[in-house]
């Protein structure tokens, strides 16, 4: 320890005496201190005698391990409240050091100055175009901080997708200097929720970021504030739905960042967007009191929970009792009663049934014997609430063997005797099996599509 403390105060002497900033003139404050951080740390790792506390107790006694660096470090342990603090604090720095390096306002107004004054004429379609030597001069005028958004790999790739040789658009290259700059902001801006610094971030954390967004959102001015909380679990559920299918209750913030979720989320910045649009847009004042207020509709007995006769009228009310029993055997329930963010999972899986995650859901719900794949028995299974269905309404029944032959048929699964989810998700009519098995107007309208289509097209030649 005597080592370190002589070495330390040697450097720090050295400092007083030197002014470090006429040695490196070029360098900002920040990158002389990472210089004079790496250089200290070198010469201590090379004088010090005494082994680091993950060292002491390390079995590997060979003298050579001392100087391999360690590549992995453990979080800091729940007890450990100095070393929590230590990380979140290191982690804001570093954040707010990214945060500077974004252009602002002034600094985008600046860089479409310095587009337009250097565009390659003659415009074509009203459209301005810059050549690469001149996006080299822009780049070079615009100094060190616009390097990052005006490289030779840019220009490249909105070259490939330009109109013109050559040349590309200055409004393109303005507007994927902005997108780049605000996916950066909103990763720093969810990076701030991350509170252990893996890159996800946990149902609480996205919660919390939800829950301080709302009052930026123009759209959502006139949302009660006590429907605050179940319009961020409306919102949050998406996102955990699509992003975390297997329920590991994390989502990667990269995921976040790529998918199209967020997009519809600060499209509620605008002050105005059309009423369709917003029907449209899960994330919407409107989208979310519908959805809400269906689930209200539906809760009979008031007491905040669903129960399966409730469920039952969800929809066209056509949903067959045999699938809404498994429903409630493989969905988290509370005394056999389904609460607001089961339901929200409910919802989404129905709604979305051609997208995998839907598929992943209902396949779940269908594999009755849990064996990772759908075999006749299955289907006869879910088929007798159809054939229920079919004698409340007097219908002419069907044999069950057209069913299942037309459902292998579709799907051609790998082993002719099983269907897996693999199986589902690759033939393309997984939603079209699904709803013929669980939903008795989706069997009607399958059954008779025939029918439906010869008849639309006579009113179409009617009308003509």
């Amino acid at each position: 320890m005597g080592d370190f403390r002589a070495t330390l105060l040697a450097n720090l002497n050295k400092v007083a005496r030197h002014d470090v900033r006429q040695q490196y003139t070029k360098h900002s404050d920040d990158e002389i201190e990472d210089i004079l951080f790496q250089k200290y740390r070198a010469e201590l790792a090379l004088n010090r005698k005494e082994p680091l506390p993950h060292e002491q107790d390390d079995p590997r006694k060979d003298a050579s391990y001392r100087y391999i660096p360690k590549f992995h470090f453990d979080l800091p342990k729940g007890a450990d409240s100095l070393a929590q603090k230590l990380r979140e604090e290191a982690r804001t720095l570093f954040l707010q050091k990214r945060s500077k390096e974004l252009l602002d306002n002034s600094e985008f107004k600046m860089l479409w100055s310095l587009l337009e004054k250097n565009q390659s004429p003659p415009a074509m379609d009203d459209e301005q175009y810059i050549n690469y030597e001149s996006y080299c001069k822009v780049a070079t005028i615009a100094g060190d901080k616009f390097q990052r958004f005006l490289t030779a790999t840019t220009f490249a790739r909105l070259l490939a997708s330009s109109s013109y040789p050559g040349k590309v658009s200055v409004m393109s290259l303005f507007n994927y200097a902005m997108r780049k700059v605000w996916l950066q902001q909103t990763r720093i801006g969810l990076s701030l929720y991350d509170y252990t610094g893996q890159g996800y971030l946990s149902e609480s954390d996205m919660e919390s970021y939800i829950l301080e967004l709302i009052p930026t959102f123009p759209q959502l001015e006139g949302l009660e504030k006590s429907f605050h909380s179940f319009y961020v679990c409306t919102t949050v559920r998406k996102f955990f739905f699509f992003l975390d299918p297997l329920r590991t209750g994390r989502i990667r913030i990269r995921d976040i960042l790529t998918c199209s979720f967020l997009d519809d989320l600060l499209e509620l910045r605008d002050e105005e967007i059309p009423k369709d649009a917003q029907e449209m847009n899960w994330f919407s004042a409107p989208s979310a009191l519908s959805v809400y207020g269906h689930y209200l509709n539906l809760d009979k007995d008031h007491n905040g929970m669903l129960s399966k006769k409730e469920l039952i009228g969800y929809g066209t009310g056509t949903l067959t009792p045999i699938f809404l029993d498994r429903v409630f055997a493989e969905c988290l329930t509370y005394d056999g009663e389904m609460d607001y963010k089961t339901y929200l999972d409910f919802v989404l899986a129905l709604e979305n049934r051609s997208e995998p995650q839907s598929l992943h859901y209902l396949f779940r719900i269908l594999d009755v014997e849990h064996k990772g794949y759908l075999t006749a028995f299955t289907l006869n299974y879910f088929f007798k609430g159809i054939q229920d269905e079919l004698s409340a309404h007097r219908a002419e029944p069907i044999n069950f063997d057209d069913v299942k032959d037309e459902i292998f048929d579709m799907v051609k699964p790998a082993d002719p005797t099983r269907i897996t989810l693999k199986d589902m998700l690759n033939c393309g009519h997984g939603e079209t099996v699904v709803s013929i098995l669980i939903e008795f107007h989706k069997f009607w309208a399958y059954e008779n599509r025939e029918v439906m289509v010869t008849s639309a097209g006579s009113e179409e030649a009617n009308s003509l």
